[in-house]
């Protein structure tokens, strides 16, 4: 009997369809473009074209785990294991370093290589801050405007994580991460001063960090004048452009891509929104970005209707973690920001990215879990007709 119970109380749950559903489309949407995107170079380089695809359905299938098991645990758990969760998180962040465990491509050193997987760190220490700051923030509500309370404290925890993110390399990923830290700040009542303040003594030294470092001033060069550059420095944004612009509105047609012909580098990562839009068109990207957005305007609807603060925060942050890089990709690949080497959630080629996606979205789905929604008005009854009524007594 508790058992059918249990059951019972569990189909009952209501949870956020149209955002599973918009994550969901995402991740089918990009097995099949990594396929498309890949199969040329994996043929080539590994006569096989499925290299690359089976590898990330794999790690489709690893990430629907997570999105389950994430979607089971009640969110206020995490509120036990925030400081495990930063440990972990931080002792993976200096793995990266150890010789032996760490493993570099191009001089990056963002990944750790176990046997035949490889994990990038950096993805689950998103998650990890995230967790820390929204309870933190529910904690510390009345005294957030202060700032050896409500910022400096913050800050240090998070300005540690943004570090070693940043001596990997990994620039993107570490302002990214900045920009999460400093609207959960701004959202939790941090005074806005402290934020200005603080973004003013920052600007400076990321400012001298790229400008010292010549892989990232010639990034900033191939994106002010990419047709200067076309042929050296801005030939990856350059190529990506002709992509899209050749997509025009219907595309050229799935596996139609010319810019996956060793024309654009590793088009099945970072810019492979470029080879969707060039097959599919101004309408395949509209498509993406649809869910996108649906996915984002779902989550922040969470984190406004949340069962309580911890929740709201946590909705806020793990629909950052999404939204945001989605949005600098898109950025990117189309030329508005510089290049960055940011996957697209959900679509880019990546194991990391995609388990820590889906369970963000797993998390998500059970706060949506915890709403209480209002109950149903009883059934009104039909008025018995007067035929039917007994007749009175007397």
């Amino acid at each position: 009997m508790p058992a059918e119970a249990g059951a019972a109380a569990d189909s009952a749950v209501h949870y956020d369809l149209i955002l599973m559903a918009s994550a969901l489309s995402l991740m089918c949407l990009g097995l099949g473009m990594v396929f498309v995107s890949s199969n040329v170079m994996a043929q080539n380089n590994y006569g096989d074209p499925f290299y690359f695809v089976k590898r990330q359905v794999i790690y489709a299938l690893l990430g629907l785990a997570a999105l389950f098991i994430g979607r089971r645990i009640n969110y206020r758990n995490y509120k036990r294991s925030v400081y495990p969760f930063l440990l972990l998180a931080s002792l993976g962040l200096i793995l990266v370093f150890v010789p032996g465990i760490g493993n570099k491509v191009r001089n990056a050193a963002r990944w750790i290589r176990l046997g035949p997987i490889t994990i990038q760190p950096s993805e689950f220490a998103k998650l990890a801050v995230v967790i820390f700051l929204a309870y933190s923030f529910a904690r510390k509500q009345e005294k957030m405007k202060y700032f050896n309370i409500g910022f400096l404290p913050h800050m240090m925890v998070a300005g540690l994580f943004i570090g070693l993110i940043f001596i990997e390399t990994d620039f993107g990923t570490a302002m990214t991460l900045a920009a999460i830290v400093f609207t959960m700040l701004f959202v939790g009542g941090t005074r806005l001063t402290h934020i200005v303040l603080s973004l003013a003594a920052v600007i400076p030294v990321v400012t001298y960090a790229v400008m010292r470092d010549p892989t990232k001033f010639a990034r900033i060069l191939s994106f002010l004048e990419p047709e200067k550059y076309k042929a050296t420095l801005s030939y990856q944004l350059y190529q990506s452009l002709l992509a899209i612009g050749s997509g025009n509105f219907l595309g050229l047609g799935p596996g139609q891509s010319r810019a996956k012909l060793f024309y654009l580098p590793d088009c099945h990562t970072d810019f492979i929104l470029s080879i969707l839009t060039e097959e599919l068109g101004f309408l395949g990207f509209l498509l993406v970005l649809g869910l996108f957005v649906t996915l984002v305007v779902r989550g922040l609807r969470l984190s406004l209707m949340a069962p309580d603060v911890f929740g709201s925060y946590l909705a806020l942050g793990l629909t950052l973690v999404i939204g945001l890089p989605a949005a600098i990709n898109m950025g990117v690949v189309s030329g508005i920001f510089p290049t960055k080497g940011l996957s697209l959630p959900f679509l880019s080629y990546g194991g990391s990215s995609m388990i820590a996606s889906l369970l963000a979205v797993g998390i998500l789905l059970n706060i949506s879990g915890q709403i209480k929604r209002p109950a149903a008005p009883p059934p009104v009854k039909a008025p018995t007709p007067a035929s039917q009524r007994a007749p009175a007594l007397g």
